[in-house]
């Protein structure tokens, strides 16, 4: 069975909670030509970093990923605890003022209000519990991310094949014009040699030669019939499914290549148009692939 084939475009949020501490990862998700993640989590929560880009590694193929995490601590704390190093510097200074002759107001009310003086203590934030939640949060936001690239995988796939039936609709009405461009040469050129020479017998055999030199310049059979290979290979690999991204794209330029030979090999209005209208089908699936995985 096929597996699913993603878009690199995507954004998946998770959000984990615990004794009221609650962790959010959201991760946001771009084309790229390989895989690139980049953490953007407070300083003190630096060393998740590993585990987690080890889970988004496991799960995405390509695509560039940012991924942010929020910590909010909602837990109360104990108890308040007094800088006693800085009330000891006041104090002294205080003291230094009196000797001075300058009143001393310093009262326990005043110092409180010195930035820094009194600390709230700290609550334990044990690194262990925290990644548990981070690992919670992570895991959620990649299954939610998949989701929305899967999604997106589909809707590209089908695009795809739509425009493929295009292509091969146009190559098919090519290959039926080919070799009527060839007859019309030989009528065209035949009626301007006999308007040119008059009465003059026509010289088949040059007028034969000088056909096949031009059937022989413009034949596109063999552009065709790897063209056709081409569209062939594009619905093997969508139907193989998986990380499809980098094939299509080579198979894209090579489908590319034989539509440009073509158009620099016929001179032909018809298939002209058709040669834009394959150039502009191809580019459209290029952009398309752009996107996948």
């Amino acid at each position: 069975m096929a597996s699913d084939i993603y878009s690199m475009t995507g954004y998946g949020k998770g959000v984990a909670e615990k004794d009221l501490r609650k962790i959010t990862v959201e991760i946001k998700t771009v084309n790229h030509r390989f895989l690139d993640i980049l953490f953007k989590f407070p300083r003190n929560f630096q060393f998740a970093e590993t585990p987690v880009r080890a889970t988004i590694g496991g799960a995405l193929k390509r695509g560039h990923a940012d991924v942010y995490l929020n910590y909010e601590d909602n837990r109360v704390s104990e108890g308040v605890s007094l800088n006693e190093e800085l009330a000891a510097g006041y104090k002294k200074l205080g003291e230094k003022f009196a000797a001075m002759g300058i009143d001393d107001d310093l009262t326990a009310s005043a110092l409180i209000k010195v930035p820094e003086m009194v600390r709230q203590t700290e609550l334990d934030n044990d690194e262990e519990t925290l990644l548990a939640l981070i690992t919670e949060a992570a895991d959620k936001a990649l299954e939610n991310l998949l989701g929305m690239r899967r999604a997106e995988g589909i809707r590209l796939v089908n695009d795809i094949r739509l425009k493929l039936d295009g292509i091969a609709s146009a190559v098919a009405e090519i290959k039926t014009r080919a070799p009527e461009v060839a007859k019309e040469y030989s009528s065209k050129l035949s009626q301007r040699i006999s308007d040119a020479l008059g009465e003059v017998e026509l010289d088949q055999s040059r007028l034969a030669t000088e056909v096949a030199f031009f059937v022989d310049r413009a034949n596109i059979d063999e552009e065709l019939t790897r063209l056709a290979s081409h569209i062939a290979n594009y619905r093997e690999i969508l139907d193989e499914g998986g990380a499809v991204g980098k094939k299509l794209d080579f198979l894209t330029q090579e489908a590319n290549r034989e539509v440009n030979t073509i158009g620099s090999k016929c001179n032909d209005l018809r298939i002209t148009k058709l040669v834009l209208q394959l150039k502009n089908e191809i580019e459209m699936v290029r952009e398309q692939i752009q996107n996948l995985e």
